[in-house]
């Protein structure tokens, strides 16, 4: 099946946080059914008791006032279906909420959503909105999907985007989707997840490289996460092929073999044609000359999700259209 909807503008206004007092908590006594099942103890506690400290929670465990089944456990206890859990009283120390999402965010996302059942959302991720709050960002695209919907129990990220990157991007609402998608993502075979993606590249790209291989070493330099082809690196493969050739410009697609961090932008770089757009691993010259053409970031999107939903043989395809501002981009260049 195919889902394609409309394209968004992006946003990113948000309002300002506001603070809470302490909260006190009371024993709570939590059965695990069947998509909790599988979960290390820790895991569980720190996923209920937010705003506790790490070492909280294993201080609590340790001292035996969590129980399992009214026995003591260990952090690394996995808990299975029936399992009643036992969870002390845990004062929550004050903290400011998070920032609430303006109405025209969440208008937008919920206009955003590509696929949908009762184990998984599709979010056509906009520009310029990182995928999770973090290092300076008070709201990512997870926290917002939770305060639109204070009614689901359970809503992680299966797989990450970068901030500028637009597109496809998959939501579990179920644990047992997690670990099923999550799986399928590490499988290299026809029955993993297949992510394609378009990026306009400098300089025309032959035909005849359809490959590229290197392994990806990621390095931390003075704070800043730089991924560098290296010969010790994570074995690391993208197939590339030819959309249309522009004056000094290629659009391609990018089939992910291997997952690894920025690895289009460093394995087009390798190639010799930088991302259009790209501050980190681009040409600021070459940049600075895009942006006058209205390439204001980076020309980087996640077009197409291929995957098999639990117990269905029928390959899921879903696909998100170019956002407005790169079409833009196709557009004047196609009237050059």
């Amino acid at each position: 099946m195919t889902q394609t909807p409309q394209s968004q503008t992006p946003s990113s206004a948000l309002e300002g946080p506001r603070s809470r007092p302490e909260l006190p908590q009371q024993v709570q006594w939590l059965t695990i059914d069947a998509d909790q099942a599988g979960q290390r103890v820790d895991n569980f506690l720190m996923a209920r008791l937010k705003g506790v400290p790490k070492s909280k929670v294993y201080n609590i465990l340790r001292k035996g006032e969590v129980r399992v089944n009214k026995g003591r456990v260990k952090p690394d206890y996995r808990l299975r279906a029936g399992d009643q859990v036992r969870v002390p009283p845990v004062r929550v120390a004050e903290r400011p909420q998070p920032a609430k999402p303006s109405d025209q965010l969440t208008t937008q996302l919920e206009r955003s959503i590509l696929f949908e059942n009762d184990g998984l959302l599709v979010i056509n991720k906009p520009p310029g909105l990182a995928v999770h709050g973090g290092s300076g960002v008070s709201l990512g695209l997870i926290e917002v999907l939770r305060q639109m919907r204070p009614e689901a129990r359970f809503l992680e990220l299966i797989h990450r985007l970068d901030r500028d990157t637009s597109g496809c991007i998959m939501v579990a609402k179920k644990r047992s989707m997690l670990r099923h998608l999550q799986a399928a993502l590490r499988d290299k075979s026809d029955s993993g997840v297949t992510k394609i993606y378009q990026a306009l590249v400098l300089g025309r790209w032959s035909e005849k490289r359809r490959m590229v291989d290197a392994p990806l070493m990621r390095l931390d330099i003075k704070g800043d996460r730089i991924v560098k082809v290296h010969p010790e690196g994570k074995p690391s493969l993208t197939r590339f092929s030819v959309l249309s050739y522009f004056e000094g410009a290629t659009l391609v697609e990018a089939h992910l073999i291997t997952g690894r961090t920025h690895q289009i932008r460093v394995h087009a770089q390798s190639a010799g044609h930088s991302l259009v757009g790209d501050e980190k691993y681009g040409d600021d010259a070459a940049n600075r000359r895009w942006r006058e053409k209205g390439a204001k970031r980076l020309f980087l999107h996640a077009a197409k999700l291929g995957f098999y939903l639990p117990g269905e043989s029928e390959l899921t395809h879903v696909e998100a259209p170019l956002p407005p501002d790169l079409s833009e981009v196709l557009a004047q260049l196609k009237r050059l």
